[in-house]
């Protein structure tokens, strides 16, 4: 295996590769891993996410999963890097941090089987697919403010080549406590599965990311807490939570909300509801609870 990752030296975009605790780039010149300012391994042009995909988090959401995956995208101005900040929105409060693995494509990739996706996939990566929930009514269904705004997509802190996703531990540390704790095994539909259903129709360039889900225990962070999401053979994607220095404006669009369906994903629990009383906006479909069918 090898690790990729793009770092700024002496002021420039540089990728280098990790020997032991040194970056090395293609010239020789050398930064310690610790001192490097990172940024994401990668130049997407399109960043593609999975709605469910960990059994741990169906149970919790006390759903089913449908027949096949749901995606949503995040514009590439939500990524950011390793050791940056997470912004959260004055006005805003219901950030949630969603450990995940990102997929990283490695050439041109269009109509392919699942057994023809390994050979497209150039690496792994670490990723945390925050979530400011406080635009969930009404950006459910495109879930484009919820999980696309800016700093909401942590990838890094490398590129890893030929590694084997499969019985992988996926943790979440928030401020030295584990959140999420979980294994690849969970996962509904692998790697190659997701790769393919989306070249069916979308072209996959080199760069390009998918993200490929997050198990239970979602929750929210705040300014000044610390989240490292830890996979094992990839490493560790640490970011700090801050405040954005404006609010979000008031004279324009929909405003930050905390209803029944933001609090309950935000926080968890009274799971229960959302099988009696579908959550708000028209992103619902997606977590229609098997307590309907009891009650029908």
């Amino acid at each position: 295996m090898a690790e990729i990752r793009r770092i700024l030296l002496d002021g420039y975009p540089t990728e280098v590769r990790r020997d032991g605790d040194m970056l090395v780039a293609h010239d020789g010149r050398t930064v310690a891993v610790d001192e490097a300012t990172h940024l994401s391994p990668v130049e997407p042009s399109k960043i593609i996410c999975i709605h469910l995909n960990y059994t741990s988090r169906v149970d919790e959401f006390m759903t089913k999963l449908p027949v096949a995956p749901t995606y949503f995208h995040k514009p590439i101005t939500a990524l950011t890097g390793h050791g940056s900040n997470i912004v959260r929105p004055a006005g805003c409060e219901w950030l949630n941090y969603e450990g995940e693995i990102a997929i990283v494509i490695g050439k041109t990739c269009r109509n392919i089987s699942p057994d023809e996706a390994g050979g497209y996939i150039a690496g792994y990566s670490v990723a945390n697919d925050y979530g400011l929930h406080d635009f969930r009514d009404t950006d459910a269904g495109s879930m484009l403010r919820v999980k696309g705004s800016d700093t909401l997509c942590p990838v890094g802190p490398g590129l890893v080549t030929d590694w084997d996703f499969r019985n992988k531990r996926i943790q979440t540390i928030v401020n030295g406590e584990v959140k999420q704790d979980a294994n690849t095994d969970e996962m509904e539909w692998d790697m190659h599965y997701i790769v393919a259903d989306i070249a069916r129709t979308i072209t996959l360039v080199p760069g390009d990311i998918l993200l490929s889900g997050t198990p239970a225990n979602s929750r929210t962070v705040y300014p000044g807490d610390v989240v490292t999401v830890e996979v094992e053979g990839l490493g560790a994607l640490t970011n700090s939570i801050v405040t954005g220095p404006t609010p979000i404006r008031s004279d324009v669009g929909a405003q930050p909300s905390d209803s029944e369906e933001v609090l309950s994903t935000a926080q968890g629990g009274d799971w229960e509801f959302r099988g009696i009383r579908a959550p708000l906006g028209p992103g619902a479909a997606h977590y229609k609870s098997t307590l309907d069918e009891d009650e029908a």
